[in-house]
């Protein structure tokens, strides 16, 4: 199986910068696609950017230009580059890994999430 561990979340003003970070451990071999969401209070989780093993990325509209994501393969680790963040971009921002081996039919992990508090 995977396990992944985020950190970097934290308080921040607007127009503030952060840099989340996730380090996957267990079957990182395995590992494709890399992914960060948000989950925003009383709000669906929904996905920010992602990355594959190549590091092909894809990032929602509204983070395109302020947000980069960006992968180590070699320290299997994925970060969140957050530049220009707004106070709607406040959230518990999850790290997802999905693996090309299932594991009791499981190929897809979470990890525990990081709140990023922006103020106005």
């Amino acid at each position: 199986q995977v396990q992944l561990v985020e950190s970097g979340g934290g308080l921040v003003q607007a127009g503030g910068s952060l840099r989340l970070s996730c380090a996957a451990s267990g079957i990182t071999s395995a590992i494709n696609v890399m992914a960060w969401y948000s989950q925003a209070p009383g709000k669906q989780r929904e996905l920010v950017a992602d990355i594959t093993g190549g590091g092909s990325t894809n990032y929602a509209d509204s983070v395109k230009g302020r947000f980069t994501i960006s992968r180590d393969n070699a320290k299997n680790t994925v970060y969140l580059q957050m530049n220009s963040l707004k106070p709607e971009s406040r959230a518990v921002y999850y790290c997802k890994a999905a693996s090309r081996v299932r594991v009791a039919g499981k190929y897809l992990y979470w990890g525990q999430g990081t709140q990023v508090t922006v103020s106005s």
